[in-house]
């Protein structure tokens, strides 16, 4: 459209404001505002405000038909040893065939942690404080290297840290990955607007945008084309995973596995939960689809609810109900991406969520200010919301400790105090679990994802060395 048809398309769907101070603006700013308009789609956000804004809001959940989801557990817990080793076979087949791609979404910033940057950036290890995207992309070329495949790794950026993080990738040549393993993209962005459904402007001629939450993610690899690019190197599988959980398992062949011989859509990991108020997501079912249901959302009588305890003993606590846990780790197919992710089939769109937030606004007189109260509803999508339309879903158990130590908070629970002291103790139980001569009393090493991944890498790279280095505290295995 040209200006005036774009202002004039504005100004038949009651959102002429957008273009108030259209008069006072100059060339480059008007440029920008136009920018702006022409990329939000309108059609969209009147359904969203008649739905989510004068609608009363999302659809309310029929909580007495609720049940736990069903999940694969580990052999130790009672689930099937061979269907766990057919599992690890199948995902390193793939791998070996290089079907796999690794994803990370990535478009905060440090913020909450007191950081200035990038959370990609921010440093994580307890010795050489390597930053997350080091540690993520010293373990995609660990696996690289023993699968024989150049293994690619999209990265998800923001409008606000994209040009940040491709420098610092820039600045340290990749962290060792080849320039084409690398693929960013941006998210996409989605309009503010207050309780009439009129869109924002933070000031006279930029309209107040945010991103469309991790959920957007999936819209953003099918429009930006990198599910062509993968698909045209022979990729069929995403592992997908947030920038905040530096112990990811980014390749795990088991996961992989158990996704493909399930004939999976999209596949998930839980963690059981370590207690009733753990803020985490519920792997549910509802009326035969698996769902997540929100910490805050799920009613608390519920996140109570323990098992049938006729059996238990005195030294042990009842199991929690709902016990499975989201930690936002997926397998996902390519093709569904694309049909969930393109818009072209209604059917498959996930369902966009509203917040009440604080916004900046400026008023008709032009003065700009940000107010005490929330002012104006955002909207963003989950990326779990796409589980109900995936074909045979599967949720695999995994373990905490050896996978889920996000940096949420900048003391406390989820910090990077108690991520170090998570990474510290794996590392820990690596040593012991190879009968390995340990310092008497608390200490700390690092081992870097070059010399292993997981527990039974380590054993095998220690048992084929000659001679073997004595552990003392500060050491650093590369």
């Amino acid at each position: 459209m040209t200006a005036d048809q774009l202002r004039q398309h504005y100004e038949k769907n009651g959102q002429s404001q957008v273009f108030h101070f259209w008069d006072e603006l100059n060339e480059t700013a008007r440029a920008a505002l136009l920018d702006q308009a022409a990329a939000i789609d309108l059609n969209e956000i009147n359904q969203l405000v008649d739905s989510l804004v004068k609608g009363g809001g999302e659809a309310k959940i029929d909580f007495s038909a609720l049940q736990p989801a069903p999940y694969e557990t580990f052999p130790q817990h009672g689930g099937d040893p061979n269907a766990w080793a057919a599992a690890y076979n199948a995902g390193e087949q793939a791998l070996r065939e290089g079907r796999v791609a690794a994803f990370v979404v990535a478009g905060g910033q440090g913020t909450r942690l007191g950081y200035d940057g990038p959370k990609g950036t921010f440093p994580v290890t307890p010795l050489r404080q390597k930053s997350l995207f080091q540690v993520f992309a010293e373990k995609i070329l660990s696996a690289s290297r023993e699968y024989g495949r150049e293994i690619p790794w999209l990265i998800m950026t923001s409008i606000i840290n994209h040009e940040a993080t491709v420098a610092f990738f820039a600045e340290n040549q990749n962290f060792g990955l080849k320039e084409d393993q690398v693929i960013f993209f941006s998210q996409g962005l989605m309009p503010a607007v207050d309780d009439k459904g009129k869109i924002i402007l933070s000031d006279k001629g930029t309209i107040a945008m945010s991103p469309d939450g991790h959920g957007g993610s999936l819209r953003a690899l099918a429009r930006s084309g990198a599910v062509d690019q993968l698909r045209w190197r022979g990729i069929d599988t995403i592992s997908y995973y947030q920038v905040d959980n530096p112990m990811v398992h980014i390749i795990d062949p088991a996961f992989i596995g158990w996704h493909r011989i399930k004939g999976s859509e999209m596949s998930s990991k839980m963690v059981p939960k370590a207690y009733p108020e753990e803020k985490v997501g519920h792997f549910c079912t509802l009326d035969g689809r698996t769902i997540v249901i929100e910490y805050s959302d799920l009613p608390m009588e519920m996140q109570r609810e323990t098992l049938d305890t006729r059996h238990q003993t005195p030294d042990t606590s009842p199991q929690l109900r709902f016990l499975a846990g989201s930690i936002a780790i997926h397998m996902i197919d390519i093709d569904f991406i694309e049909k969930v992710g393109s818009g072209i089939n209604p059917d498959f769109r996930l369902p966009f969520h509203r917040a009440h937030k604080k916004i900046q606004i400026v008023d008709d007189e032009g003065n700009t200010s940000k107010p005490d109260i929330p002012n104006g509803y955002k909207f963003e999508m989950f990326v779990f919301d796409a589980l109900p339309f995936a074909q045979n879903p599967v949720i695999i158990e995994c373990s905490r400790a050896d996978e889920f130590a996000p940096v949420k908070n900048a003391t406390g629970k989820d910090s990077p105090e108690s991520c170090r002291a998570a990474q510290l103790a794996q590392w820990r139980s690596w040593l012991e679990a190879a009968d390995i001569d340990l310092p008497k009393g608390e200490f700390e090493i690092e081992i870097s994802p070059h010399f292993a991944t997981h527990e039974q890498q380590f054993i095998e790279k220690w048992d084929a060395l000659d001679p073997k280095p004595v552990i003392t505290p500060g050491m650093v295995l590369e």
